[in-house]
């Protein structure tokens, strides 16, 4: 290594920033994490910076610089924006002996500021030395997924309570401790948002010494998105990190299993139109017997968990049988094909309603009652539908709402075989038979306040590869 990784300590030590334009910014923002004391060198500052100065945050120091400045400082960065004048102040700071930071230049670093994981007290720090940023970015990345949001505050949680456990557990009992605290049970209640529960479990731990019983079973009910594995939340990759078993739908990419971890268990519930290989009490009870046995669950759900998903029978069953879980949302089909087709679902002044429906009930395809009642200023995006959709053309034959509603049809939305149709209603059965969408497609109907829609538009067909 020619750069030697550690943590400073920064609380009430002086930093200075030589600069005041954006990227002297950039630096201040990082350093307004610590407790340093944050001086800038500056004769003129840039509005965010004469907001910090004016809130009482940082100081400014203007007028000539000299080697004064920079004496006594745990880190001096340097971010003028001017190589030459960046030079000359770094030559100031050596004078100084001070530790420094030059912006972009690498050689005159005596200090990398690497790629930062914050979830304060835990600090992930990722350098490459000054090489390749971008990699260090893309780890970055990766341990995001890796770490809870909440992880800090359970850190803060055991730090607070190290002298209570230090006091009634012998160091064995206390490394034990810690061990189930962050692999087990208390560490999956917090992340799923019960913090008083988790410090509740923890203290219970240290009063009784007893901890690491039989894991209580769970199920995490998870929104996969609409299908690239880019598109699914952090929160949702940690539980199927976690996972024992993932129960998972049809429309589940397979790139997005790969996230969880390598020994979970996979079982396929998928459920095609008109041939369910599995009855959706087959499932809700399988989640319940699995969570029943102690086993962490993902129940894992195209789209969103909260939209045309069946959860509400799974959540019935679970709160019966007093099984914990819970629900991570994903993004919604909706959603993923309005952005596929650079189509917003409300448009000022112009969409101020937007409906989510289905064409399809229990045993039939229907034109729902929300497209028949349909008014000017109106979105409705329709899962379920292309078989509805003769008998939506049909409905609207003659109506003057025929001219005048946009049809955006969106097949496969943020996938490789993503297709994308704009038409009018009378076009929208033969659009959707000569482009070969049967299923796995939104139709979004657009009633616009003020445009009018051509009733003989032609049919658009984009691929997106």
């Amino acid at each position: 290594m020619k750069t030697f990784p550690m943590f400073l300590q920064m609380k009430d030590r002086k930093v200075v920033v030589a600069g005041g334009g954006e990227q002297a910014a950039q630096k201040t923002r990082l350093m307004l994490k610590t407790q340093a004391q944050i001086v800038l060198l500056a004769d003129h500052l840039d509005d965010e910076l004469t907001a910090l100065v004016a809130e009482g945050r940082v100081q400014q120091q203007a007028g000539p610089i000299t080697p004064e400045a920079f004496v006594d400082t745990a880190l001096v960065f340097i971010a003028t924006g001017c190589p030459a004048v960046d030079m000359a102040l770094h030559d100031l700071a050596k004078q100084a002996g001070a530790t420094v930071n030059v912006v972009d230049q690498p050689d005159l670093c005596d200090a990398i500021t690497p790629s930062i994981v914050d979830r304060d007290p835990v600090v992930v720090a990722i350098g490459t030395e000054g090489t390749a940023p971008v990699l260090a970015r893309q780890i970055k990345t990766q341990v995001e997924q890796i770490l809870e949001p909440r992880l800090g505050d359970l850190a803060a949680l055991a730090g607070r309570l190290r002298n209570s456990a230090a006091a009634r557990l012998a160091p064995r009992a206390r490394r034990d401790l810690w061990r189930w605290v962050f692999s087990e049970t208390p560490r999956r209640t917090h992340a799923r948002g019960g913090q008083r529960e988790t410090a509740s479990l923890i203290k219970d731990a240290i009063k009784t010494g007893s901890f690491g019983a039989k894991e209580e079973g769970s199920v995490a009910l998870v929104g996969a998105g609409p299908g690239a594995k880019d598109l699914i939340t952090l929160r949702a990759v940690q539980r199927l990190q976690e996972a024992d078993v993932i129960f998972y739908d049809r429309l589940v990419d397979p790139e997005v299993l790969e996230l969880a971890r390598r020994d979970a268990e996979r079982v396929y519930v998928g459920k095609a139109p008109g041939c369910h290989s599995w009855p959706q009490e087959k499932i809700t009870q399988t989640l319940v017997s699995a969570a029943q046995r102690g086993q962490r669950i993902v129940r894992l759900k195209c789209g969103d968990p909260g939209i045309f998903a069946r959860s509400c029978e799974e959540i019935s069953a679970l709160k019966a049988a007093g099984v914990p879980f819970e629900i991570v949302p994903g993004v919604t089909s909706a959603c993923a094909a309005a952005a596929a087709s650079a189509e917003p679902l409300t448009e000022r002044e112009e969409i101020d309603t937007v409906i989510v429906s289905t064409g399809h009930l229990t045993t039939q395809y229907t034109v729902p009652e929300c497209v028949k009642n349909m008014g000017a200023g109106t979105c409705v995006t329709l899962y379920m539908a292309v078989g509805a959709a003769p008998a939506i053309s049909t409905y609207f034959q003659g109506k003057p709402a025929e001219k005048e509603i946009a049809v955006v049809v969106v097949a496969h939305a943020q996938t490789p075989d993503q297709v994308i149709i704009r038409c009018d209603l009378p076009s929208l059965p033969a659009a959707l038979v000569e482009n070969g969408i049967k299923n796995t497609a939104l139709i979004t109907l657009k009633w616009r306040k003020s445009q009018q829609v051509a009733a003989s538009r032609t049919p658009e067909l984009s691929v997106v590869n």
